[in-house]
């Protein structure tokens, strides 16, 4: 992985690329890539690359940008791609020179043969920019399901695009809130898909594609999830396959994930918690080993919180080399700031900070690479509100509240506790209201609690859920869908790529110079599981059935058996230590949150100061939005907002 920035003058008025800006730029993204720094600027100083590398793949020869063998077409990428040897030797007898050994060079010839169709041709997570000079056209595009970040930004006749905003502020922009963000991610947790927290500052969204040519520029979508029209299977054939061999199929495809996941000039480890997804990662690793594979895990010390004992046995039975990370309730309160700033956005649990201490130790502990589980709860159905819809749609209602109170962990990010925001408009277009969305729209009326009266009336007209239903193609992606399937595509476009995989994710893994690889989001897995019968992956009541069947020889009984737990912290409204009091008063009353203009300071100091009375259960419903406050302030601060 690595760190990409570009600038591109869309007119004249945006004057001559200057590389004192582009350097700063890189030097704000040094944290991507440590291991060298590179720029490219055209000749008549209107177009400028930058990169800064983590080098994996190709570590003595892999410099960026990489030019083609005319110099007329240049490129930078950040991510991976995998099954690159068997490209690049096409394209050689082809007749294309390659110049580095890294597999990121495929992507520059695949432009030369492909044009805009490379894109299908690619697998893996990445972000790139290619500029095109005899075409004059600049073309940038993101993976399919975002794993790999893209934002840019117009301004006086400049278009920049940049890995991370911080990018874009450290070459001349002002960093500024987008107040309207702000809104949505407060009543539904998250921006829009094209938005971020920062005014002036989009994102690409995943699977899409942009093109610019002067003043010219469209984005376009090259791929979606693209989920079949109730329960029917792929095609004809589909039919006459049995469960037991769509299982092993699955466990075939994902074994082959894993083991191209490895593929790296360097040490890679794996992230391993108490879970049955990271469990297989880590279980299918060690079938294409030598030596014990390295696992890291979290381990807190409150009791219902902790999984390293499970994850510890999990290690030991397949052989896997592991070692738990301790984390404090002090640490996950002191580092929340350094964790926030690179992550670009909220938190709503201390896992955030959790995240960002693991990966912190993965690189002290000699590793730029690290396979996690993260994407299997999104391509085999393993979140209870999936169920929970599954429940209501097919008239199993009953199981409710066995399921809301085996998962208490879920309680108000995924799974609704208490008064909500109205959420008609939702039933309205949908015919019904998924589940996640009922649990945000709790959420949400939390929050809104503690913002301010005059900026709450600003945006009193506003239905967050509504314009954020205004974003997706109901009609072509939803429509006809099974309601599991629909509630996983909305989950996929909001939850998964702006939290998951942008804040949980990149954010804490590059902040320490760590690549994370996500072998249940190839997309030649997803394509195969989109469409197979919904009874693979919820079976009665038990989630991501056809995962736990296809590894169940490899994990252990405990793995195999338990019910999907959520990483998460100790919720920092619920414990009264001193750490945390501290904290939440320092911040929460200081000048630099009073300076916020959305929040009421009154009103969350009265939370704070009435939490004590209150029962463990109702502190712990609080915890994500005293988190997006201390969150908030973060930023606020380190981005001088």
């Amino acid at each position: 992985m690595c760190g990409i920035f570009t600038i591109y003058q869309t007119s004249p008025t945006g004057g001559a690329v200057r590389k004192r800006d582009v350097q700063r730029a890189l030097t704000a993204l040094a944290h991507r890539g440590p291991d060298g720094e590179g720029m490219w600027i055209d000749p008549d100083a209107t177009v400028a690359l930058g990169h800064t590398r983590l080098a994996i793949v190709g570590v003595d020869i892999g410099a960026q940008p990489i030019a083609n063998e005319d110099g007329t077409i240049h490129l930078i990428v950040n991510g991976e791609f995998y099954g690159y040897e068997k490209i690049r030797s096409d394209l050689e007898g082809r007749g294309h020179t390659f110049v580095t050994r890294t597999d990121g060079e495929i992507a520059l010839h695949l432009y030369e043969e492909y044009g805009l169709g490379c894109l299908k041709h690619l697998r893996g997570e990445f972000a790139l920019v290619i500029y095109d000079q005899n075409k004059k056209r600049l073309f940038a595009a993101r993976d399919r399901f975002g794993i790999k970040p893209l934002c840019y930004a117009q301004a006086g006749g400049t278009l920049y695009l940049a890995s991370e905003a911080k990018a874009i502020f450290a070459a001349g922009l002002t960093a500024r809130w987008d107040a309207d963000s702000f809104f949505q991610s407060a009543a539904s947790q998250y921006v829009l898909p094209d938005r971020t927290l920062f005014e002036g500052v989009k994102q690409l969204q995943p699977g899409h594609y942009l093109l610019a040519s002067g003043a010219d520029i469209t984005v376009e979508q090259y791929w979606d999830l693209d989920y079949d029209v109730e329960e029917h299977a792929p095609g004809a054939a589909q039919n006459t396959i049995s469960d037991g061999e769509l299982i092993e199929e699955f466990g075939r495809l994902l074994e082959e994930s894993v083991r191209l996941r490895l593929q790296a000039d360097v040490p890679v480890c794996t992230h391993l918690s108490g879970g049955l997804d990271s469990s297989a990662i880590v279980a299918l690793a060690m079938k294409h080993t030598s030596r014990p594979i390295k696992s890291f895990s979290i381990s807190f010390s409150e009791a219902g919180y902790d999984e390293h004992v499970i994850a510890r046995a999990m290690a030991a039975h397949c052989g896997a080399d592991f070692e738990p990370i301790s984390v404090s309730q002090e640490e996950l309160v002191r580092c929340l700031p350094d964790a926030v700033y690179h992550a670009e956005g909220f938190a709503v649990n201390g896992h955030l900070t959790a995240k960002y201490i693991l990966n912190r130790h993965i690189r002290k502990a000699g590793y730029k690479v690290a396979l996690t589980g993260e994407g299997a709860d999104e391509v085999v159905a393993g979140y209870p509100h999936l169920r929970s819809d599954l429940y209501r749609s097919d008239g199993r209602e009953q199981l409710l509240a066995g399921l809301h109170a085996r998962n208490t962990a879920s309680r108000g990010i995924m799974l609704q506790e208490g008064k909500s925001l109205p959420l008609d408009s939702v039933a309205r277009r949908l015919d019904y209201v998924p589940s996640f969305l009922e649990a945000k729209g709790t959420l949400g009326h939390k929050t809104c609690s503690v913002l301010a009266d005059d900026y709450l009336s600003d945006y009193a007209s506003i239905d967050s859920y509504d314009r954020l239903l205004n974003c997706f193609d109901i009609a072509g992606q939803l429509t006809g869908r099974n309601r599991v399937h629909q509630s996983l595509y909305l989950w996929s476009k909001t939850a998964l790529v702006n939290y998951i995989l942008r804040t949980l994710g990149d954010g804490t893994e590059m902040a320490n110079s760590v690549e994370g690889r996500l072998p249940f989001l190839d997309h030649h897995l997803f394509e195969f599981t989109r469409n197979l019968p919904l009874s693979l992956k919820i079976k009665g009541t038990v989630e991501k059935y056809i995962l736990r069947q296809a590894v169940k020889p490899l994990i252990t009984k405990t793995i195999y058996e338990r019910e999907k737990h959520p990483f998460v912290a100790p919720p920092l409204s619920r414990f009264n230590d001193k750490a945390s009091t501290t904290a939440l008063n320092d911040t929460l009353r200081s000048e630099n949150f009073k300076s916020i203009p959305f929040f009421d300071q009154k009103k969350m100091i009265n939370l704070i100061d009435s939490l004590p009375d209150l029962p463990p259960e109702q502190r712990a419903a609080y915890d994500p939005v005293l988190m997006m406050a201390m969150s908030s302030a973060a930023l606020h601060k380190s981005f001088h907002l």
